[in-house]
């Protein structure tokens, strides 16, 4: 068996990988997106399947309010004393000097839950793990953030003990042990206790292109640390390299006393009229999951097999057998069984009655704030999981105001999207329009020649077609015969590298989905009555 990379493809960033037995979990960042911290499992590191989101409900997070890439950073999953621990970050604060967020620990015995009411932990710095001590104590590694203009931001590692027994953090026994390299930016912090040293794991440089991790070690927990002589994981010197951004992630053995390594990971494509070095690329599908092997040097440093540019194809681990599950929903109806497929997710808040319900195998979503709204919208939404594919709804809406506004939306942030939707205007009333939101700029592709419905039509169809570089829509008024709008969008307006170059909140990928806006305030609902979403 190999394993095929990126694992886990489009909007999976940040992973923290365990392992409980025989299967392995992986937990990855959701931001402003809800529930929150994905978790897929695997019992063979090549098949996985996307099994929970555990911050489910406003106890364990609340976000109305956060900023675009704000909400949930890097989380951090383990597993001692018979139960899963998940440590995650609420982040308020995205750009400028500050980055003001809440570091929280839940607890469960399953995977599947149910998880404890959260217990406070700190705000020191994001990207925070649990480190469990053979001798049974505790300890919290985060970055350190420093706001003040003359220090560096990224302040260092920092240490500090848990009390379970208190359920609180000790302050008083908090340490930098370690302040990165020359590099700078050190993040994403995961402690292991392997052949008689500390390993301190790391990610330098950015979550872009110059990303990359980087290990440490000391013969005691707090320190003196001594870096490892080569970086071991960056595709920064080989822009060729099919995996780009390789950096922040997490070690995990195997039963057999194999080691492998979840990473974050890009890929990037081009306009053929551009560079494939300058730029590097556009990442629709927003920072992935790939998989590397590790050996271990003679001298005791870790290296990835295959070069520390990461591989496309890894070998699996030796002696397992493949384990398909039986079903991927990744296609599947988001409302067939009358509940949100477990694919889909919302902004910020649960849905629920508010945004709208679900019934007779149709959702129905109220109308709500503007895609711009950071407090309540009614979107419904999966991700970009593939360079090319197509998304179809079916829709029933009567506006009355060209305040309302539904259909189907290719959506990255509230400043980076774009609508095929039913609306109203003075000259046709009920019309369809393509509309477009770039860096904040509103654009009506169709304005008066937007295309008129006639009044005995009840539902519209929608489609997108994504075809890597651009995208596009089409209408159907019977589902069969489709004319499609002649607007060609540039995708890369849809990822990380182009929303970096006016927002310093970039980390998320590309979603498809329905929407209802009404910000006229009459809350006009919009019955959708399936949605399909199909890799080419």
């Amino acid at each position: 068996m190999k394993i095929q990379n990126p694992v886990l493809k489009g909007f999976n960033a940040d992973p923290s990988i365990v392992r409980v037995g025989d299967t392995y979990y992986i937990a990855n960042s959701t931001f402003e997106w809800f529930p929150g911290v994905q978790i897929h499992e695997s019992k063979d590191l090549v098949h996985w399947q996307l099994v929970t989101r555990p911050l489910a409900n406003v106890a364990l997070l609340d976000m109305k309010g956060n900023a675009d890439s704000g909400g949930i950073w890097a989380p951090d999953l383990s597993y001692a004393d018979g139960k899963f621990w998940l440590v995650y970050t609420d982040v308020k604060v995205v750009d400028g000097a500050f980055k003001d967020c809440t570091n929280y620990l839940t607890t469960a015995e399953t995977i599947e839950g149910p998880w404890s009411d959260p217990i406070h932990l700190n705000g020191v710095g994001f990207d925070a793990s649990l480190f469990h001590d053979d001798d049974g104590k505790k300890y919290l590694v985060q970055m350190e953030w420093d706001h003040r203009e003359y220090h560096h931001a990224f302040n260092g590692i920092k240490c500090t003990e848990y009390s379970v027994e208190e359920q609180r953090l000790l302050p008083e026994t908090a340490t930098i042990i370690w302040r990165g390299t020359d590099v700078k930016l050190v993040e994403g912090p995961h402690l292991y206790k392997l052949f008689g040293y500390y390993y301190l794991f790391c990610a330098e440089g950015g979550t872009s292109y110059a990303h990359q991790e980087v290990v440490a070690r000391s013969k005691t927990l707090r320190g003196t640390y001594e870096s490892q002589p080569e970086t071991f994981l960056t595709a920064f010197d080989a822009p060729d390299n099919p995996l780009q951004k390789c950096g922040h992630g997490s070690l995990v053995d195997t039963p057999n006393g194999e080691w492998y390594f979840a990473h974050l990971t890009g890929r990037p494509w081009h306009h053929a009229y551009e560079s494939a070095h300058d730029p590097r690329g556009w990442c629709t599908l927003g920072r992935e999951t790939a998989i590397q092997k590790v050996a271990w040097t003679e001298e005791g440093w870790p290296e990835i097999v295959g070069g520390k540019q990461g591989s496309m194809v890894v070998d699996a681990p030796k002696g397992s057998e493949p384990f398909e599950y039986e079903s991927n929903t990744v296609n599947d109806d988001p409302f067939e069984q009358n509940e949100l497929n477990i694919h889909f997710q919302t902004l910020r808040v649960p849905f629920s009655d508010c945004i709208g319900t679900i019934k007779d195998g149709q959702l129905w979503l109220n109308g709500l704030g503007s895609l711009a709204n950071v407090h309540e919208n009614s979107l419904v939404a999966r991700r970009w999981q593939a360079f090319d594919f197509v998304a179809e709804t079916k829709v029933r809406y009567r506006p009355t105001t060209f305040q309302q506004l539904a259909g189907l939306t290719n959506y990255y942030n509230s400043t980076h999207w774009s609508m095929i939707q039913l609306t109203w205007n003075e000259v046709n009333g009920r019309v369809i329009e393509v509309t477009e939101n770039n860096q904040g700029r509103f654009k009506s592709y169709l304005k008066e020649a937007a295309i008129a419905v006639p009044e005995d039509i009840e539902y519209v169809y929608f489609k997108t077609i994504v075809s890597t570089s651009t995208y596009s829509y089409a209408y159907s008024f019977d589902g069969e015969n489709w004319t499609a709008i002649p607007v060609q969008l540039d995708a890369k307006v849809l990822s990380d590298d182009y929303v970096n170059s006016s927002y310093g909140g970039f980390f998320t990928g590309a979603f498809v989905g329905m929407v209802n806006v009404d910000y006229s305030g009459y809350n006009l609902p919009a019955v959708f009555d399936y949605f399909r979403y199909q890799e080419v």
